[in-house]
């Protein structure tokens, strides 16, 4: 994704800020969010295996599905 962008440069040349277009910040904020969730999936399910690997192990003690979907 190429972005239109303007820098915005303090009185010495530093750069202060980023503009870019609307369209393309909302798009932008749009392939963040579905980033963030596939990232809170993969950790759902890592720590999901990783509860099973515990059970497995006799460490932790199963739930019936019963009482796991009456959680939900």
């Amino acid at each position: 994704m190429k972005f239109a962008l303007q820098y915005v440069n303090d009185i010495n040349g530093h750069t202060q800020a980023v503009q870019l277009p609307v369209a393309q910040w909302e798009k932008l904020l749009n392939r963040l969010k579905k980033y963030e969730e596939a990232l809170q999936i993969k950790s759902d399910l890592e720590e999901a295996v990783e509860e099973v690997n515990l059970i497995k192990q006799g460490k932790k003690k199963s739930v019936p599905l019963k009482d796991f979907l009456n959680e939900l």
